[in-house]
């Protein structure tokens, strides 16, 4: 398989390492406390959501990337998996979670609906601990030892109507 260009490979550690500055003058300025919820940061689908994740897992941020629609996501292996009689190695994805197939999503952990006068009724779902296959190309290529689970909640967004009148798709983060 031919390597990623190095621009692609740089693009998530050099966001992490800017992002890890501004969290690091987040807090020594006192704008930030142990007692206070994650510093946000709020990034396009260009980004990998999982590698900035897993990069700057040791600081008090959470990471929210809007996401395409045609991704795939997997379910956690349940607690209750067994090894079978040979000792093999447990799986690391369960069941499937795509987003362009609704038959594929299991009931919400969070749900909600509002009522708004320019996008009629506005509707916001969210699954927990849901997952990626990360593959060890592009940001992960350098990754060493086995490459992690990183589990996150998807939110899936939606409005009714939109004010331009154009047909309205729904947002993936």
């Amino acid at each position: 398989m031919p390597s990623a260009p190095p621009c692609l490979l740089h693009t998530a550690a050099v966001t992490a390492r800017q992002l890890r500055e501004v969290l690091r003058c987040i807090i020594n300025a006192g704008h930030w406390a142990t007692a206070d919820p994650p510093v946000q940061v709020v990034a396009d689908a260009g980004h990998d959501g999982p590698r900035l994740t897993h990069l700057l897992r040791d600081l008090p941020a959470q990471i929210v990337v809007r996401t395409r629609s045609e991704r795939v996501f997997f379910h956690p292996v349940p607690d209750s998996y067994r090894v079978g009689p040979t000792g093999s190695q447990p799986p690391r994805h369960s069941t499937r979670f795509t987003l362009a197939d609704p038959d594929t999503w299991h009931k919400t952990d969070s749900n909600s609906k509002h009522v708004t006068r320019r996008h009629g009724t506005t509707r916001s779902r969210a699954w927990h601990r849901l997952h990626p296959r990360i593959w060890r190309r592009s940001a992960w290529s350098d990754h060493q030892g086995q490459l992690p689970i990183v589990e996150g909640t998807l939110i899936r967004l939606g409005v009714q109507q939109l004010p331009s009148g154009g047909t309205p798709k729904p947002v993936w983060l």
